[in-house]
């Protein structure tokens, strides 16, 4: 798999935010907002693996933000990432019949973190893209069959479908793109918190 600059960057402030999670985690088991730092890093380092190690990282993601729940019911932070463990989880899968559950679970989660943040705009479009995941995730499959039947070649749609085609992959775009900003920001902010201050000027 080739990374870029960028890629490789996230990649680093997220391991790196994993480990300083999991090393806080081993002095403190009850501290909430580590739990959900932990998982948005997980979150961030599944899409670096093969399938069935994203799985098993996005698994240990929702664990992380279960209990963090448990600690604190009210944390919406921990329900908009467990929505998108769940999208996540949901697109792996080939068969929709097997990842509509977990767009389903997504959606809960994003409705609840909604009602306890009302007028969040990222939670409110995170319920809005939930409810197409099944017609993405239909169409993501297809061009991925289509470019393996063709030898891992592109898929090359019919000259009437070009544009709707191109609309689509814009709009996936738009969707990936918001979610790692917001997984961008997320870890950020958390890297940043465990920063320790400034030593005071002389």
């Amino acid at each position: 798999m080739q990374f870029s600059q960028d890629d490789f960057d996230r990649l680093m402030l997220s391991e790196h935010s994993r480990k300083t999670c999991e090393a806080h985690y081993a002095k403190n088991s009850l501290d909430a907002e580590n739990l959900i730092k932990w998982a948005g890093a997980l979150l961030e380092l599944s899409q670096f693996q093969s399938v069935s190690d994203s799985k098993i990282m996005l698994d240990d993601c929702i664990s992380k933000l279960e209990e963090a729940l448990v600690i604190n019911p009210t944390k919406h932070e921990a329900l908009w990432c467990l929505g998108n463990a769940h999208t996540s989880h949901g697109f792996m899968n080939p068969d929709l019949d097997e990842a509509r559950p977990y767009f389903e679970k997504a959606s809960e989660y994003f409705q609840r973190a909604a009602e306890l943040e009302p007028g969040n705009e990222l939670y409110l479009k995170s319920i809005e893209v939930t409810a197409k995941a099944p017609e993405l995730h239909t169409e993501i499959h297809k061009q991925g069959m289509a470019q393996q039947a063709l030898g891992g070649g592109p898929a090359t749609p019919s000259s009437g479908k070009s544009s709707k085609a191109k609309k689509s992959s814009d709009f996936k775009y738009d969707i990936a793109g918001w979610v790692i900003l917001a997984l961008g920001i997320f870890i950020w902010v958390g890297a940043k918190s465990n920063m320790p201050p400034p030593p005071p000027p002389r």
